[in-house]
């Protein structure tokens, strides 16, 4: 019995002894192993969800760039891009990913759809690297035989309806804001139409000195825009008004317009550069006389703009520039330019600047006779100007440890 014992120990020691070990077992993932990437923008939870990449805080780090752009659809919620670009050991490697979110949905499903579509973009870039025995994709939902039908077809209705009530001492203040808007958006043709009306009253008491301030504002509007190619549009607006403080008992505007994008509408959320004609036919019916004595008048106007926006690795440019006038007066006129400008100046540096300047020869609804103390301090009341401008510059400048992949979320409402 003992021999036979002694046997089976030895049996089994030998095949611990000399089998052969799962590679995978051994294996761990290291930090060191992970792509560099460079996003700006990545917030916390990204970095938490998406947490085998090394986020770091410079460019001039990257082995992989990713630039993130949105831009607002007709059905009320967006389309977010994420362009993918290799540096340094994987340059000359580029990807290009979308997803889409909409109205209706929370800011939690927005964020996961942005995760799940930054994974599925990064995995062509893992499929190299020591990591990529650690990924597993999942199919996580079997496929309906049939294709749905959209029962509102692809119109989007949105209402909203909000009063505040403020006080203190001596002033006390009362809104009430509405509004109703329905649009509709597909390939070919963009619908969009509302109304407004916002209604606001501030009452002061320092004594001597006793005033209300009201304003009340209304909106109806339309805009219908087809589509024709890649490169041109043309469209119809229209809107009527009212406007207190513009001395617009009620204003009437509609016309048409076309509009030239030099580069293709599909690389508009990387790039658009746009010209753009409007002309509109016009009746204002104003609450009081106007500097040129009417009390009502029909108007024809032109505008014609343009504006460039380009987003690249380096940095964010928007440059744009418009002209109006009034065809039966050409003295009655507008012109404005903008910019703006996020640059990348060296490692941890960034330089921003914007601004904005126009010449006004246009404010043919101004009220006769000079304003008071009270329209002046209040800013009740539109009053002459040739010109108003706005602008601003910063920099910002980080530096310290080039990785970012940490998430601790302890008390940040204390910051």
């Amino acid at each position: 019995m003992k021999p036979v014992l002694a046997v089976i120990i030895l049996a089994l020691f030998s095949l611990t002894l000399f089998a052969e070990e799962d590679p995978k077992s051994k294996k761990k993932p290291h930090r060191k192993d992970a792509i560099n990437v460079y996003m700006e923008g990545a917030d916390n939870y990204m970095r938490q969800e998406v947490n085998f990449i090394n986020y770091v805080r410079d460019i001039q780090d990257a082995d992989l760039v990713v630039l993130g752009t949105f831009q607002s659809t007709g059905s009320g919620g967006g389309e977010y891009t994420f362009f993918v670009e290799g540096r340094n050991k994987l340059a000359g490697v580029k990807d290009t990913v979308k997803f889409n979110t909409y109205a209706d949905e929370t800011a939690e499903e927005s964020r996961q759809k942005g995760v799940r579509t930054l994974k599925m973009g990064l995995m062509k870039y893992m499929i190299n690297t020591p990591l990529a025995d650690f990924i597993d994709i999942q199919f996580t939902e079997p496929i309906e035989e049939a294709v749905s039908t959209d029962k509102w077809n692809n119109w989007i209705f949105t209402t909203n309806i909000n009063g505040s009530v403020m006080g203190q001492q001596s002033a006390n203040a009362r809104a009430l804001r509405s509004s109703i808007s329905a649009g509709r958006t597909t390939n070919e043709w963009r619908i969009n139409t509302g109304l407004y009306y916002n209604t606001s009253t501030t009452e002061y008491d320092y004594g001597d000195f006793v005033a209300t301030d009201k304003r009340e504002d209304s909106r109806v509007y339309g805009d219908v825009v087809k589509s024709l190619g890649e490169h041109w549009a043309v469209g119809l607006s229209s809107d009527v008004f009212e406007s207190i403080y513009s001395n617009y008992d009620l204003g009437f505007v509609v016309g048409p317009a076309i509009e030239y994008d030099i580069f293709p509408y599909s690389e508009s959320t990387r790039r658009i550069f746009r010209f753009y004609y409007i002309l509109n036919y016009g009746y204002n019916n104003y609450t009081d006389t106007t500097v040129f004595l009417k009390t009502e008048e029909s108007v024809w106007s032109q505008q014609l703009n343009a504006s460039y926006t380009n987003f690249q690795n380096w940095g964010t440019i928007n440059f744009s520039a418009g002209w109006s006038n009034y065809l039966h007066d050409f003295d009655l006129n507008r012109f404005s330019v903008g910019a703006y400008v996020s640059i990348k100046i060296a490692k941890g540096l960034t330089f921003n600047m914007q601004g904005g300047y126009a010449f006004i020869h246009d404010q043919i609804s101004l009220r006769k006779g000079d304003a008071s103390i009270e329209d002046i301090l209040l800013n009740r009341k539109e009053l002459s100007t040739t010109y108003s401008y706005q602008t601003s510059v910063g920099i910002t400048y980080r530096f310290g440890s080039i990785y970012n992949n940490v998430v601790n979320p302890r008390l940040d409402v204390l910051f």
